[in-house]
């Protein structure tokens, strides 16, 4: 069920810590000169190195990596198991804009994952624009799908199974679940968590009048990882490169989360509305203030979401 309530947009909703993290990421983003004009790759290989301006988690304990063979090439796959047999199995894709990113800069939120849910996590390593434009992400992400789909019970125990990302990688989820049921017949996941998805390439109002303000995402960003992503075809106008555009039945039932001060915000309530006109369950967290994919920075959203999440796990 979708509920939107206007208090939650109002500036008095707030609370004082959120504006204090949202503040910090400002200052944090507006220190590094020609952000912009960094090449990807050295943004990549200074995250990785714990330089970039938010700290590296520490490596899960719970991680180990596989490759897998797909159709166009090997597919690197990080997979986090907990203590105990495995309750289901989380197919987790990474943001970034298509550009940036990894599994194992989000060792944080996977291992909570693990350790809060007994649900494994498998996150997918997909090429990255623009060395790897579109459909290079979609389709290592579908490949992952598929082999997920057939080899869970053997691998992990289960069939229990499901599919989400936050802001590029809430595109790719989105993505992958219309390949899989229109190129395939298959429909393995049980449900969906779309954290801050980018929906519609063409961008929607919120993504264009965000501004330049460097919370996390602003619209020159957008427009950057778009020129990117599709910077060797694809259009903004197919629904596999902006699935809001998609026809969404059949698709599983889905778990919405986005914050007010979100460049996406637009992005998440329009797709939220389409997928509950489509037929399908939706919920939908609207987080106060909350800034692009806020259940990266801790706080009280980040645990509120973080209750959302299980819950919705435990509901499938």
């Amino acid at each position: 069920m979708i509920e939107l309530r206007e208090e939650a947009f109002a500036p008095a909703a707030v609370g004082a810590g959120t504006r204090m993290v949202n503040e910090a990421i400002i200052k944090a983003l507006s220190a590094i000169p020609n952000r912009g004009e960094l090449p990807p790759a050295v943004i990549r290989k200074a995250r990785l190195e714990g330089k970039g301006p938010f700290p590296l988690p520490p490596e899960s304990p719970h991680a180990s990596t596989l490759e897998i063979q797909a159709p166009h090439g090997p597919v690197r796959l990080r997979i986090y198991m907990p203590a105990a047999a495995p309750l289901g199995v989380y197919l987790h894709i990474h943001g970034g804009g298509w550009t940036l990113g990894s599994p194992r800069e989000n060792d944080g939120s996977n291992d909570r994952i693990v350790t809060r849910t007994g649900w494994a996590v498998v996150s997918v390593q997909y090429r990255l624009a623009p060395e790897h434009p579109y459909p290079a992400a979609p389709d290592d992400c579908e490949a992952a799908a598929i082999w997920l789909a057939r080899e869970a019970q053997a691998r992990f125990g289960t069939t229990r199974l499901a599919i989400g990302g936050e802001s590029a990688g809430g595109n790719l989820a989105a993505a992958t679940l219309v390949r899989l049921r229109d190129r395939h017949g298959l429909t393995p996941f049980a449900g969906t968590i779309l954290t801050a998805g980018c929906f519609d390439l063409r961008l929607t109002p919120s993504a264009r009048q965000f501004g330049d303000t460097p919370l996390v995402l602003n619209t020159a960003d957008i427009h950057r990882f778009v020129r990117y992503y599709l910077s060797s075809g694809g259009s903004p106008e197919d629904a596999d490169v902006s699935p809001l555009l998609a026809d969404l039945a059949g698709l599983p039932p889905a778990l919405f989360l986005v914050g007010t001060r979100d460049a996406l915000l637009d992005d998440t309530l329009f797709m939220a509305g389409r997928w509950m006109a489509a037929g399908n369950g939706a919920e939908l967290m609207v987080a106060p203030g909350g800034c692009h994919v806020f259940t990266h920075f801790p706080g009280t959203l980040t645990d509120q979401a973080v209750a959302r999440f299980d819950a919705f796990l435990a509901s499938l």
